[in-house]
């Protein structure tokens, strides 16, 4: 049973699967209510994903697991955001939804096994199962799949993890197939793009606060302590009020108990941790592996890899330290730990050691 998006990488995955000798069905997951926003456009891709199935000759279903997703991934993304954290909803949905209730749902249809067109690859060694990177480093999604388990990666496929994303473009051409030149998802799935702080005011209490230097001079006001992260420059509105006009502001510090956004100006020191808390850390092959050597770690999907070390562990707590200092590492997204090709796990960043938010 292949997960059937209505994209264009779902689409090339069931074609692929087609070419085999197993007989294969595609199911639709509609994970969000459009009547809440208006902001995924399901019902279009449904008619992409049914038209893909009929082309290739395959049963099609369709699910709704939106209430699933409001329970156990959307509650989760909202009171995260309330505690000053900036989470990450995709690696919650793949953990929760798309290999969990999926999973559950195609198992309940008579399938054997699960395919995604995700961009990561499997491999079985010394009877554990391990998650590598895919074969195209600007497509891998290894990072977004790092909380998936041995029982979950045991009935997976991912039909383009020796893949390009060119060659995926050129498979779904040749073979006639609608989403061919369909353009790619971007960003969180429930949110039009540029509407991200007026969807987070629908569904949390926020209120103005203000915008204070590190000194504790207030430079501006905010519309909710929430809406920020580390890091963040644009949407201050703040300009060169004090300090150099020609230095960007950029926050470098929450006070949820204040409601305050604290900002500093240029490559503030106060940007920058040597460690981390993470917690729970998540061990894809049920252990965490040997201490004694260095890891690499990705503190965002799009950051290369950082060399890191696991200094310390209480339970499922991990502290983590950096060869070289880190930039703007926000609590709440995930540090995914990795060794050569392949992705050991993760888990959430509870914490930092830079000056404004020291761990806990």
């Amino acid at each position: 049973m292949v997960g059937v998006s209505g994209g264009v990488d779902s689409s090339v995955a069931a074609a692929l699967l087609v070419d085999g000798t197993e007989p294969v069905a595609g199911i639709f997951m509609q994970n969000w209510d459009d009547a809440t926003t208006g902001a995924c456009r399901a019902e279009e891709d449904r008619r992409d994903a049914a038209a893909v199935c009929g082309l290739l000759g395959i049963p099609f279903h369709a699910c709704n697991f939106a209430r699933e997703y409001w329970e156990r991934v959307f509650a989760d993304f909202l009171s995260e955001y309330a505690a000053g954290r900036t989470p990450n909803p995709d690696i919650a949905c793949n953990r929760e939804i798309k290999f969990a209730r999926f999973l559950e749902h195609a198992r309940s249809l008579g399938a054997d096994r699960i395919a995604t067109g995700h961009y990561a690859r499997t491999a079985q060694r010394e009877g554990r199962w391990r998650l590598l990177r895919a074969a195209d480093p600007d497509k891998d999604q290894t990072y977004f799949l790092h909380a998936l388990g041995q029982a979950q990666l045991a009935a997976t496929v991912f039909p383009l993890g020796d893949l390009r994303k060119q060659e995926v473009r050129a498979l779904a051409a040749q073979r006639g197939l609608p989403t061919a030149r369909k353009p790619d998802s971007t960003g969180i799935c429930f949110i039009e793009p540029g509407n991200f702080r007026s969807f987070l005011a629908q569904h949390l209490n926020l209120s103005a606060g203000p915008i204070e230097d590190p000194g504790g001079a207030v430079l501006g006001e905010h519309a909710g302590a929430a809406l920020y992260t580390l890091g963040q420059r644009d949407g201050l509105g703040i300009g060169g009020r004090r300090g150099s006009e020609s230095a960007p502001w950029f926050v470098v510090g929450k006070d949820m108990s204040r409601n305050a956004v604290i900002v500093d100006q240029g490559d503030s020191t106060l940007l920058y941790s040597t460690r981390v808390v993470v917690d729970p850390v998540h061990w894809i092959a049920d252990s965490p592996p040997s201490s004694d050597q260095p890891l690499a770690v990705k503190l965002r999907y799009r950051q290369g890899d950082q060399e890191c070390w696991l200094a310390d562990c209480e339970d499922s707590r991990w502290t983590v330290e950096f060869a070289q200092r880190q930039r703007a590492v926000a609590p709440g997204q995930s540090a995914v730990f990795y060794r050569a090709e392949e992705c050991l796990g993760g888990g959430p960043i509870k914490a930092t050691n830079a000056p404004l938010e020291a761990p806990a």
